[in-house]
């Protein structure tokens, strides 16, 4: 299966470096059984049914790049995940210069540090910091930066807004690197409108790791190997989800990280049930989707997983299509940029 078939040309001037203001005046791309319609974010409300159930990724961005020191050694941290031993792996800028037993203090902080555990081939490193809990959260939040992502132009890093455009709504559980980017759209607002259609919703949580930002570097997309990323479905959004489909209603997953939890969670009798470890799931054309029923999600880069995933919802041609139109149409892309509402 070669990547070729998932590249697209897209203008720079498509991609976005700032949300829309406010969240829900972002357009969004229907592509719905009888074609693509123009519509926007504000219009959730009249594309979704009374008994449908939004299942949204509750996870909280956390600032991830850090600026450690070695000695006079300078080198770039961006925390991928924590392990469950306690350590975080980490992508290392300079990796090379670093080996097991190292300590790094970092700029911005006057007590953090970590112990190198070990290192990998590709740049990662195993990190032990010397603190935990709440107090290594402050100790992040005064030394580190949100890892926005490369295609969004802060040349002097994120500006004091990313701090608030860049969480969702939804976030609540401390973890991820990147944000879950569809839920970026939504507003207090917006959902209390989907409340009183009768549109039910839950959480779920992934924690999006700095493997998203990894491209697909083999030309035969069959040999790429995903990243994989902590995820949790509790037993009582199972229970809502599983009821809410009983019904009749629509699994409708906000972004393709709380598609990907929700097909990890998913047994073969088609029941979601409770699902708390680490999911490396790759979707490619070919896969049967049994949990979700309808995605809302951003527009993704070219020849990345992310559009594989969408094209095996939707139809490889219908998606091609669909971008095809979003870019002559003036749509803004990526994490900042507008949205689209896939129907299989």
């Amino acid at each position: 299966m070669s990547i070729e078939a998932y590249d697209f040309d897209l203008p720079p001037d498509r991609i976005a470096h700032h949300p829309a203001r406010p969240r829900e005046s972002a357009r969004l791309l229907h592509v719905a059984s009888d074609g693509l319609h123009d519509r926007g974010v504000a219009d959730l409300p009249d594309l979704l049914r009374s008994g449908d159930i939004l299942v949204a990724n509750d996870t909280r961005v956390i600032p991830a790049q850090l600026s450690a020191r070695r000695g006079e050694a300078r080198i770039g941290i961006t925390l991928d995940q924590p392990r469950p031993d306690g350590t975080w792996h980490a992508l290392a800028r300079n990796a090379r210069r670093l080996k097991s037993g190292d300590t790094l203090t970092f700029e911005g902080s006057t007590d953090l540090t970590a112990e190198v555990r070990e290192r990998d081939p590709d740049g990662g490193v195993a990190l032990a910091f010397n603190t935990v809990g709440e107090a290594f959260s402050a100790a992040l939040r005064q030394a580190g930066a949100l890892a926005l992502p490369p295609y969004i132009d802060r040349p002097t890093g994120p500006l004091p807004e990313d701090q608030r455009d860049y969480q969702t709504v939804f976030a609540d559980q401390e973890g991820a690197v990147a944000a879950p980017t569809a839920g970026l759209h939504f507003t207090p607002g917006l959902l209390a409108r989907l409340a009183e259609r009768g549109v039910k919703r839950t959480t779920v949580t992934l924690h999006v790791g700095a493997g998203t930002f990894l491209p697909v570097r083999d030309d035969d997309v069959t040999r790429h190997t995903m990243h994989s990323e902590r995820g949790i479905v509790s037993a009582e959004s199972a229970a809502a989800i599983n009821a809410a489909r009983q019904a009749g209603g629509r699994v409708v997953a906000v972004g393709t990280t709380s598609l990907r939890l929700l097909e990890s969670a998913i047994g073969d009798d088609g029941i979601v049930r409770p699902f708390d470890g680490d999911t490396a799931l790759f979707i490619l054309p070919g896969f049967r989707f049994r949990a979700v029923d309808v995605l809302m999600t951003n527009f993704h880069l070219p020849r990345s997983t992310l559009f594989m995933l969408v094209c095996a919802f939707a139809g490889t041609d219908r998606m091609r299509a669909a971008y095809a139109h979003a870019i002559a149409a003036g749509y803004r892309f990526y994490s900042y940029g507008d949205a689209c509402l896939l129907e299989p």
